[in-house]
């Protein structure tokens, strides 16, 4: 259905934070120890490793029931404001996509491609908002080049594009506020103006002209397609921890993917050393999961209004997400058959919320978003040099954690 291109990524380097032997391993690992106070409250470390064929296996941080992981950061201090920031870089960012990357003569698709590149408030922008405020902070301030703020439209036009293809998937109805694309020109035409926001996005991919960036931002593509498979798929275990590294690498794949290469991109049109280039690649890969798993948290603490999509959707869609999990660790007899059969029987959704609500799930997955927050603010700590748009950075992570929409 979907006519996605793919490359064979480069394999990434990953931390691994671990204090136990890998040796095992067919790849060679390099060892971190954890920070002391995230170290008393998480009962296993994060694992990454790479297998030949590009499969992250994750390893979830798991925080104890009875305590309470607290950041190592007081980020409410930073002053300076990502959103007042980025505001003017962002400014035109729709009209310019809309007016220069998909134009088209045939006026429902060119209507259909546009739809939430029509309203200059349509969207958080948060994708485009890191690579322009890192790119800055790169810089060191200095004026954003062409190909960066480039880099930021494609980076959005490949997060929308994925939008319109998840929404017909997934049947949901509202997405921003607004109809989803398919209620309004049906599910043909929404999959047929993702796939040429793909296109278009893929030829001004390959105007940048740095072959390193077109590999990277191709390996996005791939692995959305990566996460939507295994978002259909009931997870091959039912082994707690099994099922817990399943969900955090399908968010990688269909969330902190986009986030992680396309600052890692933003790094490389910078210039800035190989390590600058990990560590911009480290923040948005940690953002990212921090990000959906605040949104996956929301879609159980909100109503349909105020999240500006249905609530409960992936729980009517058949997902479990983190929330679940957690309840699911403490309730197994009771949460794994439903999670088996993807609550499709009547009352099935009762029951999870019912359990839910009887557990600390829902500030567990919060901690466990807080976590990722505090390794964002880690890698972008770590690079040399203070200014407003690192700082800015910082409290965009803070913010993923503590946003209510």
């Amino acid at each position: 259905m979907l006519l996605y291109a793919t490359t064979r990524s480069s394999i990434q380097r990953f931390k691994v934070l671990i204090g136990r032997n890998l040796s095992s391993s067919p790849l060679s690992v390099a060892t971190e120890f954890l920070h002391d106070n995230l170290r008393s409250t998480v009962k296993k470390n994060i694992i990454q490793k790479i297998t030949k064929d590009d499969c992250k296996l994750w390893g979830i941080p798991e925080c104890d029931m009875n305590d309470k992981y607290v950041s190592r950061y007081n980020v409410k201090e930073v002053l300076a404001d990502p959103f007042e920031l980025s505001a003017p870089l962002l400014e035109r960012l729709n009209t310019s996509i809309r007016n220069d990357l998909i134009g088209t003569d045939h006026p429902v698709l060119q209507k259909a491609a546009s739809y939430f590149f029509s309203d200059v408030e349509s969207g958080k922008k948060v994708r485009p908002m890191i690579i322009l405020l890192l790119s800055r902070a790169l810089k060191n301030n200095s004026a954003i080049e062409a190909r960066q703020y480039r880099l930021a439209q494609i980076s959005e036009m490949i997060h929308t594009a994925s939008l319109f293809h998840d929404d017909v998937i997934d049947g949901s109805v509202t997405r921003r506020g607004k109809p989803s694309v398919h209620t309004v020109f049906g599910n043909k035409m929404a999959i047929l103006a993702g796939d040429y926001l793909l296109a278009r996005a893929s030829i001004a991919l390959a105007r940048l002209r740095d072959v390193d960036v077109v590999e990277i931002m191709s390996t996005i593509i791939e692995h959305l397609v990566k996460g939507e498979v295994m978002q259909l798929q009931v997870p091959p275990t039912y082994e707690h921890n099994s099922m817990l590294q399943y969900y955090l690498r399908k968010n990688f794949y269909k969330t902190a993917s986009l986030m992680a290469n396309s600052c890692k991109s933003a790094a490389i049109l910078a210039s800035v050393p190989p390590n600058i280039i990990q560590l911009s690649y480290d923040y948005g890969k940690h953002i990212g999961l921090a990000y959906q798993l605040v949104d996956d948290l929301l879609d159980f603490s909100l109503d349909s209004a105020t999240l500006g999509k249905p609530s409960l959707n992936d729980l009517q869609a058949g997902i479990a997400t983190a929330p679940v999990l957690f309840a699911a660790q403490i309730y197994p007899d009771v949460i794994l058959p439903l999670i088996q059969r993807k609550f499709r029987h009547e009352g099935d959704t009762e029951i999870v919320l019912k359990y839910i609500r009887k557990t600390d799930a829902l500030s567990k997955t919060k901690q466990l978003a807080q976590v990722h927050a505090d390794l964002a603010i880690d890698a972008i700590s770590t690079i040399k040099g203070d200014c407003i748009y690192k700082e800015s950075l910082i409290r965009l992570a803070f913010h993923v954690v503590e946003r209510t929409r």
